[in-house]
């Protein structure tokens, strides 16, 4: 088919020549031979007047025009796929749709391990993938490249929709046998301790460590950091150290580990976790069923 002499369905190959910006690696996500990829290049070359892919090296570097093009593209073919592809009556116990989800460990334990158990009994041909946080999921969001992205919404994009999923507190967690710490811990003890603590991104900055500083002026003693909130317990016992832990995760961790669970120093906001979604997909009869599924699990954990 054709538009202004502009054959359709070039435009999912100039989606994926941009976006991976490899022949190679073009051809095998498209299914078609590197002869084939280099033809449909030569052919959006020639209507757009404009090279769109220079090689350097062994790399391909978009043109000004390319990088002008790389999003309308991806927002007409996912408006397409939402609106077109994907219309049909939507029936969630034989959907088989594929949802990619960028979340923490954190989310991933608490949040999506029920959310599994409920697609089971509710729609048991849809598969998920749980993707980790990273720097770009932003950029992957608004790509099309993933369904969800669920996090603290100071870190969201407001190019979206996104919608508060559930809220947690925080808690001080400790080897059991610690023998620097009683009962209780004061906010001298706390910032006497050394910290295990999770960070995020190239940054490496700990999560935690941004609104303690504001509020309170002082900084913790952290002596190990990790990218998996799962391995901070494990990473207690036996030390003298603290880590600052969200209660659902604390309290699952301590039926089965020498642990210790004691109320924090100070106030501190809680968690507050959101989804976000892609506008584009606001319609998608898949894609409404599976913000319903979230909520409803939200409220039951």
């Amino acid at each position: 088919m054709r538009f202004h002499h502009l054959d359709l369905n070039l435009l999912v190959a100039l989606d994926t020549l941009l976006r991976e910006q490899s022949i190679t690696r073009a051809a095998e996500r498209l299914n078609i031979s590197q002869s084939a990829a280099s033809g449909h290049l030569a052919k959006l070359r020639e209507y757009f007047d404009d090279e769109l892919l220079v090689s350097m090296g062994r790399k391909m570097i978009p043109t000004a025009l390319a990088q002008d093009l790389a999003d309308p593209v991806r927002l007409v073919l996912l408006d397409i796929q939402s609106k077109i592809v994907n219309r049909p009556a939507f029936d969630p116990g034989t959907c088989s749709r594929h949802f990619k989800i960028i979340a923490s460990d954190f989310v991933t334990t608490a949040f999506l391990a029920p959310l599994t158990q409920y697609l089971q009994m509710h729609a048991p041909n849809i598969s998920l993938d749980i993707l980790p946080n990273g720097n770009h999921f932003n950029e992957l969001l608004s790509q099309g490249e993933v369904d969800f992205v669920i996090m603290p919404g100071q870190y969201l994009s407001a190019d979206h929709p996104k919608e508060l999923l559930f809220e947690d507190q925080y808690d001080c967690v400790l080897w059991r046998d610690n023998p620097l710490v009683g009962k209780r811990l004061s906010l001298e003890q706390y910032l006497q301790l050394g910290h295990v603590a999770v960070s995020f991104g190239n940054a490496r900055a700990p999560s935690f460590e941004e609104e303690f500083a504001r509020r309170f002026g002082k900084e913790r003693r952290v002596e190990v950091t990790t990218s998996n909130f799962n391995t901070l317990p494990h990473l207690l016992i036996g030390t003298h150290r603290v880590a600052i832990m969200q209660s659902r995760l604390s309290k699952l961790y301590a039926q089965f580990l020498p642990l210790k669970i004691l109320k924090m120093p100070v106030s501190i906001p809680p968690l507050v976790e959101y989804m976000q979604w892609n506008s584009v997909m606001d319609k998608d009869p898949a894609h409404r069923w599976m913000r319903c599924a979230f909520r409803e699990v939200a409220q039951q954990h």
